[in-house]
């Protein structure tokens, strides 16, 4: 299935489970989510999850050692995260229900390593309930023989939403083809005057990243701060030859000056990193001050930006097209950003320090500070 955001997509999942559960078509079932977390908050515990919508007398349990909701008939559910796909190994079920498909980090190898696990019963089956992206193993899925296709859009569970979601999400999308995949559910391939497109993004990514030369924590502040701010834009990047490697999308909304250097200095030393790499043209010494509130010896380079986004952002497309950068799996929200984005509308702030860290590493910004490595 699939759906704009809050479009219901969780509540079609689980009924789908239920019944298999509840009439005994399927006995040992995989629950696949982005995290452990998200089976657990979402799929199973969340207003629409399994055990919400089960009546008390076939109310399922969750086993928590064990990660696994069991019914009083005795099937069963496991839980599992896409962000570990080696944990599918060595199961084996009659069905399966993968929410959000299109989020997760290492899709195609967990998607597989669920395939093989797929063996138990007449006839295994599956559903994906996912808001959509045009990567390749989605296209795969949707042109499939075995495959039946259902779309939905945010509105068609307009009953269920409260009326600010409506309008902050209609508000942040509205006309653009990004509105189209978050709102509508529709599969939305380049969009026109874009920078990056998604044959660049789909060729870059990899599931590991070797050892870095140097290595970068680029942060976008936001102007303002609160839950009505722009996201604080944090991206880790690192070098390793003439190859740069994206490994993490730390970025956020709603974080105080104190919270996203916070995030930044862990993200600092739990890497390794050479440097903190921050844009101060909105709060000028002021940011440099809050890192180092947080860590004092933390080198931080500051950037200013004297040109236009786009121009900025034009060298650091053009090492894609060559080919010279690598994303450790997929970064869902950065990769969106970049496709969607062409020079107009909303502030890109992950865009933006993936354009500050790749610039630092790869487009000849000056020697790295001198600092101290631990082996």
């Amino acid at each position: 299935m699939l759906g704009g955001r809050g479009a219901g997509k969780t509540r079609t999942g689980a009924e789908w489970v239920r019944a298999l559960a509840e009439t005994g078509a399927a006995c040992r079932i995989a629950l696949v989510g982005e995290t452990y977390s998200d089976v657990r908050e979402v799929m199973i515990d969340g207003e629409s999850g399994l055990i919400a919508i089960a009546p008390d007398k076939l109310r399922p349990g969750y086993e928590a050692s064990r990660r696994r909701l069991v019914w009083p008939n005795g099937a069963s559910a496991q839980c599992f995260s896409a962000e570990d796909p080696e944990g599918l190994r060595g199961y084996q079920f009659d069905a399966a229900w993968s929410d959000e498909l299109c989020k997760w980090r290492y899709a195609d190898t967990a998607w597989s390593n669920l395939q093989l696990g797929l063996r138990l019963g007449e006839r295994p089956r599956q559903v994906v309930t996912t808001t959509p992206r045009p990567t390749a193993l989605i296209k795969r899925l949707m042109a499939a023989n075995g495959t039946h296709l259902t779309r939905t859009s945010t509105w068609a569970n307009e009953a269920n939403l409260a009326e600010t979601f409506l309008s902050e999400i209609t508000a942040v999308y509205r006309d653009t083809p990004l509105g189209r995949q978050e709102l509508y559910g529709e599969l939305v391939e380049d969009t026109a005057g874009a920078l990056w497109r998604w044959s660049m993004i789909e060729a870059c990514h990899v599931d590991l990243a070797p050892d870095m030369d140097r290595l970068v924590i680029a942060i976008d502040p936001p102007a303002s701060a609160g839950a009505e701010a722009d996201e604080c834009g944090i991206v880790v990047a690192g070098r390793c030859g003439e190859i740069a490697y994206v490994l993490e999308d730390l970025s956020a909304r709603g974080l105080s000056p104190l919270d996203w250097a916070r995030r930044a200095v862990a993200a600092f030393h739990r890497h390794g990193a050479d440097r903190i790499v921050a844009e101060v043209n909105q709060g000028g010494d002021m940011v440099e001050a809050i890192l180092r509130q947080v860590d004092p010896a933390v080198p931080v380079r500051a950037v200013r930006a004297s040109r236009a986004k786009r121009v900025r952002a034009e060298p650091v497309a053009a090492l894609y097209e060559r080919g010279m950068v690598r994303h450790v799996g997929a970064l869902a929200k950065l990769e969106d950003q970049l496709v969607s984005w062409t020079g107009e509308g909303a502030s890109p702030d992950r865009l933006d320090a993936l354009v500050w860290a790749l610039t630092d590493l790869m487009l000849g910004a000056r020697a790295p500070d001198p600092t101290i490595r631990t082996v």
